[in-house]
């Protein structure tokens, strides 16, 4: 468990600095569609905090439907703010969980109502690697924008010893 304490440790670290740099941006820049995976920074952000709450919920043994309303997430203190209630829930999660408890099957439906069913620890990680990659399109927009993101590097993270 300890493993996956850390990654979830960095994740928040990581994901903090882009947030920190995406405020930085004029509202108009952090909507500007830049022709990404999904189009804005803000959209981008948008979407991994809602996949953080859905993987969430379904370790809590629900299975949303949606991802969470998002239509008053419309700067990056909003996201902060969200994003802070969701990693105080992530964390109690992850406090309660025991040594085993990543190898126990979530059982879960996709969105279109497919049932599926992986190891807790396996799905854990998959939320760090999902956030790994789009803040990769983060960092790539806002250099796009004229900014100089920060480095979110694991190793970068083990250095500053957080």
């Amino acid at each position: 468990m300890e493993e996956l304490q850390r990654l979830f440790d960095y994740n928040r670290w990581a994901t903090r600095r882009l947030l920190d740099a995406a405020a930085a941006l004029s509202a108009d820049d952090l909507r500007r569609d830049l022709k990404s995976s999904f189009p804005s920074v803000l959209d981008t952000f948008t979407h991994m905090l809602g996949a953080e709450w859905v993987w969430l919920e379904r370790w809590n043994g629900k299975s949303p439907t949606a991802f969470l309303e998002t239509a008053a997430l419309d700067s990056v203190r909003a996201l902060r703010a969200r994003w802070d209630l969701l990693w105080r829930e992530q964390q109690g999660f992850l406090d309660g969980l025991e040594n085993g408890d990543q190898t126990r099957d979530v059982a879960y439906k996709t969105f279109k109502g497919d049932p599926d069913k992986r190891a807790l620890g396996d799905l854990m990680r998959h939320v760090v690697n999902h956030a790994t990659y789009h803040r990769g399109q983060v960092v790539t927009m806002l250099r796009q924008l004229g900014q100089t993101p920060p480095p979110t590097d694991y190793v970068r993270w083990l250095r500053e010893g957080t």
